[in-house]
């Protein structure tokens, strides 16, 4: 049973409330809700409760459910191809899809328990310490159980997108959203749906409001990128500060206006009003870009190497994008607005380089290595922190 449930006083939120036939209840919406759905409805042979037990059980044991998602899939390949069983991880492999299966696997992960321990560290380390042949079933293993959905909001499709895959921890979602969430409306006013209006004209305007230039939205060009991906950076930082919903925030697009684009200052203004003091647009983005640079600077202390670490997996150069969940035929707008596919596209790697160069040199970081430099914190108020990056040569 599935019910509403919003966050206080959001007029737009579809979060719903399942609760189980055991009574059980709890929040159950995108990936984290879907994760185990393939592999569950048919081991059962239908609906049933078990996907949300498995939801459940990774969000109290503080696991990623994309990570979950993936893991799951490479124990299923290494078990088809007679490399894992049940015997040699204490995992019931076989029986992936089942209650048992997926309550064993988030524990063993959790507490570090024999095979989870290997697992624990990521699949690239696990995959190395069985051997490679279990290597090679990573090149076969995607999102939802489908081979071909090797990325979520992928840079292969959305070249922006690119910037936020190398150089975050982990998948930075909001950051994702911005294009990932527009494009697929710019799909259905492409595909003739009704009431679209996210038009090739208004996703222009909307890229010269929000991401900086119109270039950003002609996904057939490397060219506006870089601005794109630092713009967003910092409004999507300062937004997690305010603590803003990423459903709905930031409103890049609206159906009831004229025009249809949103307005990058409803933030700002937000603040203002319950603060009591005025802050700009900019001054927010300030804020943003201020603390982005603070997980930069802390990423480096624990091991972030700039450049040389700001890369992307192999497959995203030597790999075609074959699928995306809500853009399956990953129609993208080109030039002028032209309809074009980057379905069959990989990334070029000198574009992608020449992206980060002139992403460096818009943070005001060293070009050649993409560390911080001493005069871009202290632009954004974190003399201190360059201060001790320079005692630590972490700094440019």
């Amino acid at each position: 049973m599935r019910k509403a449930s919003p966050g206080y006083g959001c007029l737009g939120c579809f979060r719903k409330l399942y609760q189980a036939d055991d009574g059980r209840t709890g929040k159950y919406l995108c990936h984290s809700a879907m994760f185990y759905q393939p592999r569950a409805v048919p081991y059962y042979g239908g609906w049933n409760d078990v996907p949300f037990y498995a939801t459940k059980l990774v969000a109290d044991y503080g696991l990623d459910s994309m990570a979950m998602d993936l893991t799951i899939g490479w124990l299923q390949r290494c078990h088809e191809a007679g490399i894992l069983n049940d015997a040699n991880t204490g995992i019931p492999v076989s029986r992936a899809g089942s209650l048992e299966f997926i309550e064993t696997l988030v524990k063993k992960i959790s507490f570090r328990d024999g095979f989870g321990d290997a697992l624990a560290d990521g699949l690239a380390r696990a995959a190395e310490s069985v051997g490679a042949e279990a290597k090679k079933q990573l090149g076969s293993i995607g999102y939802l159980g489908k081979p071909e959905y090797n990325d979520i909001y992928g840079p292969r499709l959305y070249i922006t997108n690119a910037i936020f895959y190398a150089m975050e921890p982990r998948l930075s979602m909001s950051q994702l959203h911005e294009q990932g969430a527009l494009i697929p409306k710019w799909v259905q006013w492409a595909t003739g749906a009704e009431g679209a209006v996210a038009s090739s004209e208004v996703v222009r305007n909307i890229a010269s409001r929000f991401w900086g230039s119109e270039l950003a939205a002609d996904f057939s060009t490397y060219d506006g990128k870089a601005l794109a991906a630092k713009m967003i950076q910092d409004r999507e930082t300062a937004k997690e500060c305010l603590i803003l919903c990423d459903y709905l925030w930031p409103i890049v697009d609206l159906e009831s206006s004229e025009d249809h684009v949103g307005d990058p200052t409803l933030e700002s203004r937000i603040l203002s009003a319950v603060t009591g003091q005025e802050v700009s647009e900019a001054e927010l983005y300030e804020t943003g870009e201020r603390v982005f640079n603070l997980q930069r600077a802390i990423l480096a202390r624990e091991g972030h190497r700039g450049r040389a670490s700001d890369v992307l997996p192999e497959y995203c150069f030597e790999r075609p994008v074959e699928y995306d969940h809500l853009n399956p035929e990953c129609l993208v707008p080109g030039s002028g607005g032209e309809v074009i596919s980057r379905k069959g596209a990989v990334l070029h790697r000198g574009e992608f380089e020449r992206m980060k160069d002139e992403y460096y040199r818009l943070r005001k970081w060293d070009v050649a290595t993409g560390l911080q430099t001493r005069t871009a914190l202290e632009s954004v108020g974190l003399a201190d922190v360059a201060a001790e990056m320079q005692r630590n040569s972490l700094i440019a």
